[in-house]
């Protein structure tokens, strides 16, 4: 059916207007897109008279699509994927034949796979709109939406989800190393000590020289995958493929409007987004105020089915299934990426190799200066993102993902399992889990802005969560060590054992490690001195001083490509800032034991400040 049959057929309906078709008609040139979602984008047509137009061209009888009106056995026995991938949903049968309804018009491939589940029956096709069909599958397929959602990724390989916090090894080598400190503390309590400050201040040592390592590395290079601003305004948008956008939101209706204003500004092609926000079915106000918003043709509510545990992570897997863009991205409630960040992501892929997967937008802060948290956070973030991930980028280093402004591959994506559910950082997890697997993440030079915590108990909920993400993670990959060489190589595994295992261990034993420096030095008590021979003292002296001094120094980096030269000062209070990294740690650890898949939530919409500029 072309363009001008549908756009004439709606102009002698009267539904739009001869100026509006040419209009749109414009659009479709500079776009490629299929006219009658031009006209849904730009607002010319409501989306039950377009369904209403394209079946009587089609030929075919229209059909609203509502509880009561499809007979589940008959519908379910067309599998998910095949119903998602051909946006069709068997309503009900006869001893003739079985209607379905379709939002585009019938494919020989569909026909093909209805005559195969259904033998013998005629195909009643009808037409009906496309939130019909996703409201139809997620209520059809609920059970088998929120079986996946949860548990794919554990079902495809259970070695690498964290539904299982402990396994037996672990257990047993955890209880063993119990019982041979608690023996040495009891026969031989000094050198026990001793054996345990020797490994714990060469830990610290080796951490701090290999974060420098790497913050140096990415300030000696830019990011691998440069895109410049001629390369985007250099793009064909015909070209452009479908991208989807995730956004799982919960209790965010404090900037669920602000979200749609960001996401409506960004340079691509309106009628190529498709833009999922993904609601919990406990949280009904999210989900009015986003339709108080009004927000474009383009958006697509999806309420995630409920069941435990209600995370992030499974929220986007539901919006996996239903995305329908060659790439996709995920972004936060809060967040405002650059306008062209979808334009830069894309080039990032069609350069890079092969084995590209994701591609890492940096995160920064647009109410940097509210307060000293929300200071010593973008100093933090800076950091890791303009110099410790391009760092890693750089020397071919396992990067974690960010929790946001990850652009991905969507069926490589699939077929890595999506998300973990179980884990409460599930974007680390999955950075390495692409690494383990081949693929490579890359960055690239664009910024989404986010609001930073500026209130304490919001801080440490936040940091906690993450914190105990890595620690699931580095449990997850050390199930199996010999293996986890084998398939990563030394080089990868160290990264991974330095990056993902070492900081929340190294936030675990600092305080205690510099406690007991500080304490001997100017106590000089002999209690701890058996603890300090002169090798150990000058280390840790070392450790203090300098480690202290280096990880100070590299934290400076951070305001300069940002031009943030204000919060150089703010570098030389980062032993207090790790003093919160280090409560938050303890509190992460005791949840890991107690509670290891709540899922703490952070309340956004508390800042003063507005966008950046």
């Amino acid at each position: 059916m072309s363009s001008i049959r549908l756009g004439e057929y709606l102009v002698h309906r009267g539904l739009i207007s001869e100026v509006q078709l040419n209009t749109a008609l414009q659009h479709q040139q500079r776009t490629g897109e299929r006219l009658g979602r031009l006209l849904l984008i730009l607002g010319y047509v409501r989306r039950l008279d377009l369904a209403r137009a394209l079946a009587d061209l089609w030929q075919l009888p229209f059909v609203t699509v509502e509880q009561g009106t499809v007979d589940p056995r008959v519908a379910q026995r067309m599998p998910l994927e095949a119903t998602l991938q051909h946006r069709a949903v068997p309503l009900r049968e006869d001893a003739r034949s079985v209607t379905v309804a379709v939002a585009d018009s019938p494919a020989p491939e569909l026909r093909s796979i209805l005559e195969i589940i259904y033998p013998g029956k005629a195909i009643d096709f009808r037409v009906t709109t496309e939130w019909d069909i996703d409201r139809a599958i997620a209520s059809i397929h609920r059970r088998k939406v929120v079986d996946t959602s949860i548990y794919g990724l554990y079902f495809r390989d259970q070695s690498e989800s964290a539904f299982t916090v402990f396994t037996l090894p672990q257990y047993l080598t955890f209880v063993l190393l119990c019982l041979v400190l608690l023996g040495g503390l009891w026969l031989a309590p000094a050198r026990t000590l001793l054996f345990l400050n020797i490994p714990i201040t060469a830990f610290f040592l080796i951490t701090v020289i290999f974060r420098t390592w790497v913050g140096v590395a990415g300030a000696a290079a830019e990011t691998a995958i440069s895109i410049s601003d001629e390369d985007v305004r250099a793009l064909d948008n015909r070209s452009l493929p479908v991208y989807s956008i995730l956004v799982p939101v919960f209790m965010e209706e404090r900037v669920i409007g602000t979200l749609l204003r960001s996401l409506a500004e960004l340079d691509y092609p309106a009628d190529k987004l498709d833009i999922v926000l993904l609601f919990e079915e406990n949280d009904p106000d999210t989900l009015a105020a986003a339709k108080a918003a009004t927000p474009g043709a383009n958006v697509r509510f999806l309420v995630v089915p409920g069941g435990d545990p209600q995370t992030k992570p499974k929220a986007c897997n539901v919006g996996l299934l239903f995305a329908r863009g060659e790439y996709l991205v995920v972004y936060d409630a809060e967040d405002q990426p650059e306008p062209d960040q979808l334009k830069k992501a894309l080039l990032a892929f069609r350069r890079g190799p092969k084995a590209l997967v994701c591609v890492q937008a940096a995160l920064n802060y647009y109410n940097w200066n509210e307060n000293f948290l929300t200071r010593m956070f973008t100093l933090e973030y800076s950091f890791w993102f303009d110099y410790l991930l391009p760092g890693l980028d750089r020397l071919g280093l396992p990067i974690p993902l960010g929790g946001t402004s990850n652009h991905f591959r969507t069926q490589v994506l699939r077929e890595l399992g999506g998300w973990d559910p179980f884990n409460v950082t599930e974007d680390a997890d999955l950075g390495i889990r692409a690494a383990m697997h081949g693929y490579r993440v890359g960055i690239v030079n664009s910024t989404t802005y986010e609001e930073a915590n500026k209130q304490l108990g919001n801080w440490l909920r936040q940091r906690s969560r993450w914190i105990k993400g890595y620690m699931q993670t580095a449990l997850v990959f050390s199930r199996d060590p010999y293996g986890l060489v084998r398939r990563a190589g030394w080089k990868h595994t160290l990264g991974f054992a330095l990056l993902i295992g070492g900081t929340p261990l190294i936030f675990l034993i600092q305080p205690i490690s510099v406690v007991l420096t500080i304490v001997w030095l100017f106590t000089r008590s002999s209690l701890l001195e058996s603890l300090f021979p002169p090798a150990v003292l000058y280390l840790s002296l070392f450790n203090l001083l300098i480690g202290n001094a280096l990880a100070i120094y590299v934290n400076m980096f951070a305001v300069f490509k940002r031009k943030l030269h204000v919060l150089v000062l703010f570098s030389l209070f980062n032993p207090f800032y790790w003093v919160l990294h280090s409560i938050a740690s303890f509190k992460a650890l005791g949840q890991l034991f107690t509670k290891p898949y709540y899922w703490e939530k952070t309340t956004h919409g508390l800042t003063r400040h507005g966008a950046a500029g």
